[in-house]
């Protein structure tokens, strides 16, 4: 998702503040995407060079401001985004897969140990959204369809790590065998370390 998309979707009901839809913006994603108001203002700025939006009418704010409305270009844009799917493509790259092959990589890295330090981290945060997602109000749909998303993720990337664990198991044994055989035994694997909390347990708990 871009900053201009969410903007241009606040636009879409009323002319509105660039201080109004920093609030609004966060407010619709939990604040999972904070926004500082300089980066409103300048996506403003684009969006108004590009057609999407345009100053309402009407007085300011008294500070100079101008509230913003979206154009019939941009209602197009906004349409054209909402009925296109998110593909792989366009989404960030994986910092933690790249980190996990560069950590293969590079001589001397304990990536067994980089795997259970990044699951217990990725459990905790597990923990905080179940938390937060007890204590939200059923009405407040916009927030909970943001954190089921990366409660979702979460999940996903502790089972993704059990995955790797066991790829790294397999060739710990499979580079001792070769060890014994008078290999070179690899390294880079280390040692195991205590993991914590299983997913099944968090998962009896919620």
């Amino acid at each position: 998702m871009s900053i201009k998309h969410g903007l241009l979707a606040l636009l879409r009901a009323e002319p509105k503040y660039g201080y109004q839809l920093r609030g609004e913006f966060e407010a619709a994603t939990g604040s999972t995407w904070p926004l500082n108001i300089g980066q409103v203002y300048t996506t403003l700025t684009r969006l108004e060079r590009d057609g999407f939006v345009q100053p309402a009418s009407g007085e300011g704010d008294g500070d100079g401001r101008s509230r913003y409305e979206i154009t019939d270009a941009g209602r197009a844009e906004l349409a054209s985004w909402f009925q296109t799917p998110v593909t792989r493509e366009t989404r960030p790259r994986d910092e933690l897969a790249i980190k996990l092959a560069l950590a293969l990589a590079v001589p001397g890295v304990d990536v067994t140990a980089v795997v259970q330090r990044q699951r217990t981290s990725t459990m905790e945060s597990l923990q905080e959204l179940t938390r937060l997602k007890r204590g939200s109000r059923d009405g407040d749909i916009s927030w909970l369809l943001v954190l089921e998303s990366m409660i979702f993720a979460a999940e996903a990337e502790i089972r993704w790590l059990d995955h790797c664990e066991a790829m790294l198991a397999r060739r710990r044994r499979t580079s001792g065998t070769e060890d014994h055989r008078g290999g070179t035994q690899d390294q880079s694997a280390g040692t195991p370390e205590a993991t914590g909390q299983s997913q099944h347990e968090l998962g009896a708990q919620r």
